[in-house]
C-alpha cells in the first residue's frame, strides 16, 4: 500500500475529472459504497474457487463475531446496494459509476498494489448487445481522451449456463493429460476452476493453452447471435478489437461478453488497464430477480503509471490564481485573513502564504504561480488601511484604499 503525495495529486484529479465527466455525459450516476462488506457477499459472488477468495481477500472477524472483508472489487458491492436500496423499481437500465480503493492480498509488483484504486461503470437491467458495445466504446473514448491510444480491445464470449458446461467438460479433457506441463497453481485450478487455466501468465501454461479449444465453438445460437451483434456495433463505431479465444474473467459471475484493454507491443507500459464484461447471473445469485447487467473497472494506479511511462503531460485541474496576497508584519497578518476571504468570496482566484515573513520569498511564489497582480500589504499599509497593487509583468505599483481593492481588482482582471 502506498501514499499519494501532493505532487502526485494532479494526475488523480486529471484522470477522475475526465472519467466522471464522460460517464455523466453517458447518463451514469455516481454511487459510493463502503470499503468493508460482509465476507459472504464476495464468497457468493466471486466463487469459492476464485483467486480472490483463495488467496487475495482481506478478511477479519469483528468483536461481535461478524465475518467481514475489505472489498476486493466493486461490482458485488454495487449489486448489493442496488438490491438493498430498492433500486430495482427505478426505470431501467440503472447506470452507475464509482471510484475508490479496493484491497487484495496479492504479491506487490510493478503496477500492482495491495490497496489499489478503481474507476468503474455498471449498467443494470438491459440484456441487449448495444450495452456491451457502449461500455467498450466508453472505455475506448476515455483512454483516448487521456492520450492513451496504444491499447487494444481484446474480446471474447464466455457463453452462459446453457452452453458453457459442455465447453468446461471439453476443456478438462484437453488438460487432463497435460497437467504435468502446467504450473502448480494451474494444477489446483484444474480441479476447482479450469477456465482460469486459460488466463495463466506463466510461460509454460501459455504455451499449453495455445492448443486449447476456443469457447466460441461451443456457443449456442443465442450466445452466438449476441456476440455477433456486439462485434457489429463495434465495427459500426470503428472501434478496433482483437478476438481473443482464451480471454476469460476470474470471477464466476461473468457471462457472454468479456473484454480487456491490453497495451500493444509498442507501449512502454505492458499492464492491462480496463477489464469487464456481462454478468447476467450475479443479481439473482445475490437474492434478486433474474436481471441482466454489464460493466467494467479501470485500474487508476495503472492508468497514472501509463501516463508517466508514456510521458504524457497532465494539465492541472482547477482555477489558476490571478492574484497573490503578500503580507508583512503583525498588523497586516491580522487583517490578511479577512482580506483574503473578501477577495475569494468576490470570485477572484487568489493565493497567499500567510505564515511567511519575507516579501522576497512571497514574490517568488507569486512569480512561480504566474499571477498577473500581487497585493502587497505591509505594516504601514495596515495602519493606513491601504494596500499596494503590483503588476507582475511591468513592476508598476499603485497604492489604493483597502476598502476599494476588491472592486478595483475585479475591473483590472476583466481587461
Amino acid at each position: 500500500m502506498h501514499d499519494i503525495l501532493p505532487e502526485e495529486q494532479k494526475y488523480w484529479r486529471y484522470v477522475l475529472k475526465r472519467a466522471e465527466s464522460l460517464a455523466e455525459d453517458y447518463s451514469f450516476e455516481r454511487i459510493t459504497t463502503p470499503v468493508v462488506e460482509s465476507m459472504e457477499l464476495f464468497l457468493r459472488s466471486a466463487g469459492a474457487g476464485s483467486d480472490i477468495i483463495e488467496k487475495e481477500i482481506y478478511t477479519f472477524k469483528t468483536k461481535g463475531g461478524d465475518d467481514l472483508a475489505l472489498r476486493p472489487e466493486g461490482t458485488a458491492s454495487i449489486v448489493r446496494a442496488y438490491l438493498e436500496n430498492g433500486m430495482n423499481v427505478r426505470p431501467h437500465p440503472v447506470k452507475l459509476y464509482y471510484h475508490g480503493p479496493m484491497f487484495r492480498h496479492d504479491q506487490p509488483q510493478h503496477g500492482r498494489f495491495r490497496q489499489h484504486f478503481q474507476f468503474g461503470v455498471e449498467t443494470i437491467g438491459d440484456a441487449s448487445e448495444i450495452i456491451d458495445a457502449e461500455l467498450i466504446f466508453l472505455a475506448y473514448k476515455l483512454l483516448n481522451s487521456l492520450g492513451l491510444d496504444n491499447y487494444n480491445v481484446h474480446i471474447n464470449s464466455m457463453g452462459d449456463s446453457s452452453c458453457r458446461p459442455a465447453y468446461i467438460r471439453t476443456l478438462k479433457d484437453f488438460y487432463k493429460n497435460r497437467t504435468k506441463k502446467v504450473c502448480a497453481q494451474c494444477r489446483v485450478r484444474f480441479k476447482k476452476n479450469v477456465l482460469r487455466m486459460l488466463d495463466c501468465k506463466e510461460e509454460s501454461c501459455k504455451e499449453v493453452s495455445k492448443d486449447a479449444p476456443p469457447i466460441v465453438d461451443f456457443l449456442d445460437e443465442d450466445c452466438k447471435r449476441h456476440f455477433k451483434k456486439v462485434l457489429e456495433v463495434l465495427d459500426e463505431a470503428k472501434i478496433p478489437y482483437i478476438m481473443n479465444p482464451h480471454l476469460v474473467r476470474g470471477l464466476d459471475y461473468y457471462t457472454r461478453t468479456v473484454f480487456e484493454f491490453i497495451p500493444d507491443e509498442n507501449s512502454k507500459s505492458q499492464l492491462t488497464v480496463v477489464a469487464g464484461g456481462r454478468y447476467d447471473r450475479l443479481i439473482d445469485l445475490l437474492g434478486g430477480s433474474k436481471t441482466p447487467a454489464a460493466g467494467w473497472a479501470m485500474g487508476l494506479d495503472r492508468i497514472i503509471l501509463a501516463l508517466k511511462e508514456n510521458e504524457i503531460s497532465v494539465l492541472e485541474i482547477g482555477l489558476k490564481p490571478k492574484v497573490f496576497l503578500v503580507q508583512l508584519g503583525d498588523a497586516a497578518k491580522r487583517k490578511s485573513l479577512v482580506l483574503f476571504e473578501n477577495l475569494r468570496k468576490s470570485g477572484i482566484e487568489v493565493k497567499s502564504s500567510l505564515g511567511r515573513d519575507s516579501i522576497k520569498s512571497q514574490l517568488r511564489i507569486a512569480h512561480r504561480l504566474g499571477v498577473k497582480h500581487t497585493l502587497i500589504f505591509g505594516q504601514k499599509e495596515a495602519l493606513e488601511d491601504t494596500i499596494i497593487i503590483r503588476e507582475m509583468d511591468t513592476g508598476i505599483q499603485e497604492t489604493v484604499l483597502l476598502e476599494k481593492v476588491v472592486d478595483m481588482m475585479k475591473k483590472r482582471l476583466k481587461k
